[in-house]
């Protein structure tokens, strides 16, 4: 049995919102009034435009994958640490694109490891997808003959898990894109550079000139981050940036990023010694996928999107071992403290630390 408590639930905070909570797979966002956001701009000096709309965003320890939440036995129904270690290593990434001069990002304020104040954006209705390797969804696709990838033509004769001649975007799309020609109506669909070009609006960006910067900030912060990665002996294989616009105190709008960027759960991050070794040791979400595939009863559930319901109905029923939600925790938490520099820590009662410190020095708590 974990020792741990786990922040399982983080959509049920008692947080003075606007409106309802939105609660992703992960994270929960608490838009705050338009009373308290302009009193933390002024009480905390916070760098946004008087008018800016803030939100909390608090982080939960769920695991998802293959667009289901996985619980473990005995009530351990998150990985213990997953979401301090998400939070620490984006922040890491945000922090070092700053001093490299790439772009913001959405976050104003962190006050506790679970939680980050963010501003609002306007999001770009793109998934900014980078790959360095062939591997996973491409390998798949590739092996089964297909050679062109949103509008990039792959040669012949790769293998699994072989490094790219360069770093490739394959972007697809984020929510349900409508009324735009060669794009189906569905999420997550990939979609070529041109179709974005010849679509701006749709995609929310505004104009040709931000599709060649998303482009730049997307291959300089993968640039950014394999390079820390290869001092750390890890390999970046592939990630998912998502971008935004802000209005700055200037006046203008800016691109930004926003989301989370470089995480375990949003890259594949590939041990270096193993795989100069010809083995691949997965140091992200990829290896809980495996290790899902290598221990439900019937994969195919897992990768067949026309099972939905039985899969749905898979991750309801079915946990796994504690051993396991630890196993997992151990990765998360491992590779996250190499990345930051330091041992993370893992609190003892999440819940608790994140309503108390916004109660006493946000005053939020109702």
């Amino acid at each position: 049995m974990s020792s741990y408590k786990v922040l399982e639930v983080n959509d049920d905070l008692p947080i003075r919102t606007k409106g309802a909570v939105h609660s992703g797979k992960v994270r929960s966002v608490y838009w705050l009034t338009d009373e308290d956001s302009a009193r933390l701009i002024e009480e905390k000096g916070y760098d946004v435009p008087k008018g800016t709309e803030l939100a909390i965003m608090v982080i939960s320890d769920r695991i998802s994958a293959f667009d289901c939440i996985w619980q473990g036995e005995n009530g351990l129904n998150g990985v213990p640490g997953k979401g301090i270690a998400l939070n620490s290593v984006a922040s890491h990434w945000f922090k070092l694109f700053d001093q490299a001069g790439l772009a913001g990002n959405h976050i104003v304020d962190i006050p506790h490891p679970y939680v980050w104040i963010v501003r609002k954006a306007s999001t770009v209705r793109v998934e900014a997808i980078a790959r360095q390797y062939i591997t996973g969804s491409m390998w798949r696709d590739y092996s089964k003959g297909v050679r062109n990838f949103c509008g990039i033509e792959l040669p012949e004769g790769l293998e699994a898990n072989q490094k790219l001649d360069e770093v490739l975007i394959t972007p697809s799309t984020k929510g349900i894109i409508t009324d735009v020609p060669e794009v189906p109506p569905v999420d997550d669909v990939n979609i070529t550079r041109k179709n974005i070009t010849d679509n701006l609006a749709a995609f929310n960006f505004k104009s040709e000139a931000d599709v060649a910067q998303y482009e730049k900030l997307l291959t300089e912060g993968f640039a950014l981050i394999s390079k820390e990665l290869a001092e750390l002996d890890q390999i970046f294989v592939d990630t998912k940036f998502e971008f935004g616009y802000v209005e700055q105190t200037d006046g203008t709008e800016q691109l930004i990023y926003i989301d989370e960027v470089g995480t375990p759960d949003s890259s594949r991050i590939w041990d270096g010694p193993a795989f100069r070794d010809g083995k691949v040791i997965e140091n992200s979400k990829e290896g809980f996928r495996q290790l899902l595939i290598n221990n439900v009863p019937d994969s195919d559930v897992l990768l067949n999107k026309d099972r939905m319901p039985e899969r749905e109905q898979l991750a309801q029923d079915y946990k796994l071992p504690v051993d396991v939600m630890m196993s997992v925790s151990d990765t998360y938490v491992g590779i996250a403290s190499k990345i930051v520099g330091r041992e993370l820590t893992i609190p003892a009662d999440p819940r608790a630390e994140v309503i108390s410190i916004l109660d006493s020095e946000y005053g939020l708590i109702d």
